[in-house]
């Protein structure tokens, strides 16, 4: 019997007729580039997280480089960030000149560690950029405080976190500016590629609206370099749909990865897994373990039919495209998760009877030797 690790056509299923509604919306009003969906989901989006101002994007990765833009990030700066995340979260640095710094990661929720940022800081950084792994927020009041101490700004890379909550803030609403992604496996995800940037900045808010049109700050009039960001009226309206159960959602991701956590450590060899500290919640993006012999936990787990992935298997600072180009310290951690993390299927309609059936599977891949907890 086959799992699916993201199971988007059952999520499909429930929401087919509002989602066919909103897109033969556009398919009948013709505008398919910044239609009336683009601003009715921004103003949605923004009321959702308490923010000033939300500007929808092509992607995740265009937010983060819009955002680097908005605040002057160039050649010859710095951004600290985690060596532990998917590439974009450096590749954007290092497009626009600049150089990662990375600080390392905590073990026990793979976000990066407060206490070694503020040694790396150096008069050439320009911004932090913290990321809520697994959908999980980092530890916003000490990485904001530090950048506070030090006049520069944080950008938080929510590619995975929208809808989790920091000590009652929303995840995308915690820092000087906040990314996300809508990529179609994300909790809040279109049918194909999308994203928002949140900021409560005005200024910083209006150059991130220029930069997504090629830097007008009105037809053919350009102010500023910019890039081709926008999120299409089509996939606007496909979160615009999805966002009328969103919260359901997560309440069903919060209840998924608890009675993963319970199960798991019941086994008579508990697993490891990710932490989620009591100050914040996880939107669950992934539910991840750490597992000494992930290889033969990966083919057993296959041959019984559920899939694992793997986020992520190198850090960054051991990318080849990526050696020598970044700064930092021992970053010992990030290299011990990435030999150790795997991630079960995670999804709001996950049923309790797959879970069973995935945990048992586990459990017998344990007893029978066929990896090592």
């Amino acid at each position: 019997m086959k799992t699916e690790f993201v199971d988007l056509g059952k999520q499909y299923r429930v929401l087919k007729s509002a989602i066919d509604m909103r897109i033969q919306a556009v398919l009948d009003h013709g505008q398919f580039i910044m239609g009336p969906e683009v601003k009715e989901l921004e103003e949605r989006l923004a009321a959702y997280t308490g923010a000033r101002h939300c500007i929808t994007v092509s992607s995740g990765t265009e937010a983060l480089l819009i955002a680097l833009m908005a605040l002057g990030v160039r050649s010859g700066d710095e951004v600290v960030t985690t060596p532990f995340s998917f590439i974009a979260t450096a590749e954007v640095i290092v497009l626009l000149g600049a150089k990662p710094v990375f600080a390392d990661v905590q073990a026990e929720t793979c976000n990066i560690d407060p206490a070694g940022i503020e040694r790396l800081i150096t008069p050439k950084t320009r911004a932090i950029m913290p990321v809520s792994l697994y959908g999980q927020p980092s530890d916003m009041d000490e990485i904001n405080a530090i950048a506070a101490k030090h006049g520069i700004a944080v950008v938080e890379d929510a590619a995975q976190s929208f809808g989790a909550e920091y000590k009652g803030r929303k995840s995308c609403n915690l820092s000087t500016i906040g990314c996300t992604s809508f990529f179609p496996s994300k909790p809040l995800g279109c049918y194909g590629d999308g994203g928002a940037i949140f900021t409560g900045d005005d200024a910083v808010a209006k150059a991130m609206r220029e930069i997504r049109v090629h830097g007008q700050s009105q037809r053919y009039r350009h102010t500023r370099v910019g890039v081709g960001g926008r999120m299409d009226t089509i996939q606007c309206a496909v979160v615009l749909a999805k966002l009328e159960r969103f919260d359901w959602e997560l309440r069903q991701r919060q209840k998924v990865g608890a009675r993963y956590a319970e199960l798991l450590g019941a086994l008579p060899e508990p697993v490891d897994v990710v932490k989620v500290r009591p100050d914040r919640t996880s939107a669950y993006a992934q539910f991840t373990l750490l597992v000494p012999d992930r290889t033969a936990l990966q083919q057993s787990l296959s041959a019984a039919g559920i899939p694992t992935a793997v986020h992520y298997p190198i850090p960054m600072h051991r990318q080849p495209a990526y050696e020598g180009l970044h700064g930092g310290g021992a970053l010992s951690v990030s290299e011990w998760l990435s030999d150790r993390v795997v991630s079960l299927p995670m999804y709001a309609d996950l049923d309790p009877e797959t879970q069973d059936r995935i945990v048992a599977a586990l459990e017998r891949a344990s007893v029978q030797g066929a990896f090592a907890l």
